[in-house]
């Protein structure tokens, strides 16, 4: 019984995190919610609590207005929102469980081996092929506003920074942290790319690009497990979203940044 409680709890999860974040469709991803939460109490002790840290973090993102918008009102409420979903776990996990369990385990104490310094430039390159054509294709870049003036750029750019490195604080580092405790590695980094996923759909990356971005979620994942550096699977996405930053002005203001091979 514990067993069948926690498969479907995790499978409850996901689909409410597609549906209530990703699809936004509020009433049915809120009743989905609701019954994760009642199926935690089928399940053991330890997986109960545990697994609550995602739900109520989960419950954050589908009150958080999850858009492009920067401007300083939206960035404070959906800001403060995420800040939360990456805090409590960790101060819950640290202060009330006394487990440790959710940790930000930034360097593993050794350099980078080439082989990772080459993967973060072959990022870089993929991203500059790839991320143009993507964006324009899809019309993925209509859900970003890319405005002249210094102060609009720069904030665009630290938007786009900050977001990258709380998606790893939190996907990576925090729900598959979790989620390795309780299930096999694959299952648990599975979870956590749906619910990536989930984000960066509603976050703006539509069309066919969730199938996109679930990879790069599996692959950040696996990384991070061979790595055991948090600061390296930031590294590769922050550099990932500069090209991201530069492709958007590209794509709203083609002569402003004519360095792509897409006109």
């Amino acid at each position: 019984m514990s067993h069948f409680s926690k498969v479907f709890s995790i499978s409850i999860l996901v689909l409410s995190a597609i549906v209530l974040v990703g699809l936004q469709i509020k009433l049915l991803g809120w009743v989905l919610f609701t019954v994760g939460i009642i199926s935690l109490f089928f399940c053991i002790k330890q997986f109960r609590k545990d697994l609550l840290l995602i739900y109520i973090s989960l419950g954050l993102l589908g009150i958080t207005p999850i858009t492009t918008n920067i401007s300083y009102s939206h960035i404070l409420q959906m800001g403060s929102l995420l800040t939360l979903a990456v805090a409590i776990p960790y101060l819950v996990s640290r202060f009330i469980y006394k487990d440790y369990l959710v940790r930000f385990k930034f360097h593993h104490g050794r350099s980078w081996y080439k082989t990772e310094i080459f993967y973060v430039f072959f990022t870089a390159l993929i991203a500059y092929i790839f991320l143009p054509f993507a964006l324009a294709n899809t019309g993925s870049y209509h859900n970003w506003t890319v405005n002249p003036g210094v102060e609009n750029l720069v904030v665009l750019f630290l938007g786009t920074q900050v977001l990258g490195l709380w998606d790893e604080l939190f996907f990576v580092s925090t729900v598959l942290g979790i989620l390795r405790r309780h299930l096999p590695f694959k299952l648990a980094n599975l979870t956590q790319a749906f619910l990536f996923t989930s984000f960066l759909y509603e976050l703006g990356f539509r069309g066919w690009l969730f199938i996109v971005i679930f990879l790069f979620a599996l692959l950040q994942g696996y990384v991070f497990k061979k790595t055991e550096s948090l600061f390296y699977v930031i590294t590769i996405h922050l550099t990932l979203d500069l090209v991201l930053y530069l492709a958007l002005i590209h794509a709203h203001h083609p002569s402003w940044m004519p360095i792509f091979l897409i006109k």
